[in-house]
């Protein structure tokens, strides 16, 4: 399905409010010491945040949580972004999206739940890198508009 310019605009808006949206949820999940729930909103927010980007400029992705490849097969569609910019936005988006399943889920093979495999440094570490991700793409979305 191809949609045009202005309706992948305006997706790509929604979802970088929604990313903003997975944000206090991850702040709040921290102050209240929910540590596998930062994680998993901080991932969220990552993939939300790139899909933002990718469809403002266009590009439909694939229906997965990490889109960090997609990134770097178009990285031509950002050239305000650096060469290394774009490998930390995908690393992180990597990195978190295999965190998801054990934020949600533990280890269910070992038998351990997921707050027992994420600690506070754990939620920091990804809220700071959902925060870095989403920075980079509300800005890019309202400054190309």
């Amino acid at each position: 399905m191809v949609l045009d310019s202005r309706v992948m605009k305006k997706l790509a808006r929604d979802y970088i409010r929604r990313a903003r949206s997975r944000l206090i949820d991850a702040e709040y999940a921290l102050r209240r010491g929910d540590y596998p729930e930062v994680v998993r909103y901080s991932q969220e927010c990552v993939e939300l945040s790139l899909k933002a980007a990718l469809r403002f400029v266009g590009i439909e992705y694939p229906k997965v949580h990490d889109v960090g490849d997609v990134l770097i097969e178009n990285a031509e569609k950002f050239p305000m972004w650096s060469s290394d910019l774009i490998q930390e936005l995908a690393r992180i988006s990597s990195e978190l999206a295999l965190a998801r399943g054990p934020s949600m889920y533990g280890d269910e093979v070992r038998g351990i739940p997921p707050s027992e495999l994420f600690d506070e440094d754990d939620a920091k570490e990804a809220l700071r890198k959902a925060k870095r991700v989403y920075r980079v793409c509300a800005d890019f979305i309202e400054h190309e508009d």
